[in-house]
């Protein structure tokens, strides 16, 4: 097994990296202005969180790779984010129903992540809390707002939590690189706060008219089975084009 820390902190700045991006795709074409200015926003804050992360990870490795060594130059079977955060953006509803069970997810994440052993990643979890918090505030009150909306609206969040809901049960997945850094005290075992997240999700979805889809079933991909690679590779063909066209580039 590769190193549990480099492999952890690929993790957590491939999860940032890539819901950045892919949220970076609604610039001028959000819904409406103060939209497309929050969803910018957002899309800076997960940007900045993964420089701290892929710069820590590069660290780590001791390779001399740096965070845009890590973020560009890698190929799609060697990414480790979520399968959630690698689904298209669909309708701006199903974005931010995306952002939203990702969000609540996030801040329980790093609320542990604040009481690391590991003084690096406790102080990068205390600066990025700050911000999952805000956005977590958002995009509930948006799932809420568009869920108990008009019959439009409403139908289209449920189709979106439906399309979505398959991929969350990845992120409470607890393998060989998490047992690792929990004996060591680094990081927490995620299965540990799946109460916590079902309670603020339940909540949501409940004050938003919607339904959670019956059943349990998880897509498993980047974290403990197969990549699944046709969006991800899609989007990394756009992200990586000017780095790998002309490498070495300074602007």
């Amino acid at each position: 097994m590769a190193d549990p820390l480099f492999e952890f902190l690929l993790r957590q700045g491939d999860n940032t990296l890539v819901l950045g991006h892919r949220i970076s795709e609604w610039c001028g074409r959000a819904p409406a202005l103060e939209e497309d200015i929050a969803l910018a926003n957002t899309a800076l804050d997960l940007i900045g969180q993964t420089q701290m992360w892929l710069g820590l990870a590069g660290e780590v490795e001791g390779e001399g790779r740096s965070a845009d060594d890590l973020a560009y130059r890698r190929d799609v079977w060697d990414f480790r984010s979520l399968l959630l955060l690698e689904q298209p953006n669909g309708n701006f509803g199903q974005t931010m129903m995306r952002q939203f069970l990702f969000d609540a997810f996030q801040v329980q994440n790093l609320k542990q992540l604040t009481g690391s052993a590991n003084e690096r990643i406790a102080e990068i979890a205390a600066k990025s809390l700050k911000e999952a918090t805000y956005h977590l505030d958002r995009s509930r009150d948006t799932v809420v707002a568009l869920g108990d909306g008009t019959a439009e609206s409403h139908g289209k969040m449920q189709a979106a939590l439906d399309l979505l809901w398959p991929y969350v049960g990845e992120m409470f997945i607890c393998d060989d690189v998490d047992t690792a850094l929990v004996a060591d005290g680094i990081a927490p075992d995620p299965s540990q706060f799946r109460a916590a997240w079902d309670d603020t999700v339940n909540n949501t979805i409940a004050e938003g008219m919607l339904k959670i889809p019956e059943g349990d079933f998880t897509h498993k991909g980047g974290k403990n089975g197969v990549r699944h690679t046709e969006h991800l590779g899609h989007m990394l063909a756009t992200m990586q084009f000017l780095p790998r066209a002309y490498p070495d580039a300074s602007w």
